[in-house]
């Protein structure tokens, strides 16, 4: 799998585990909600500063961003 799309799998997950729209998270990150929906499908790259700003707006690890976890079967 794509590290893109795995940091975006898990960018949905955290966000919602938040309680956060992509607009609200956006606003935290002061960024454009077009840009977080690139980021949660795996169409941007994301610069390691974007990666401390998403866990620090979400009160995660950074690691836990960008953790692999295979589907069962996979």
């Amino acid at each position: 799998m794509d590290i893109r799309a795995v940091f975006g799998r898990n960018l949905k997950l955290h966000r919602r585990r938040a309680g956060l729209s992509q607009a609200a998270l956006a606003a935290l990150m002061d960024v454009d909600r077009a840009h977080v929906s690139a980021m949660e499908r795996g169409r941007q790259n994301v610069t390691i500063v974007t990666l401390w700003h998403v866990s620090v707006a979400l009160n995660v690890q950074p690691a836990m961003l960008l953790e692999r976890e295979e589907p069962p079967g996979e």
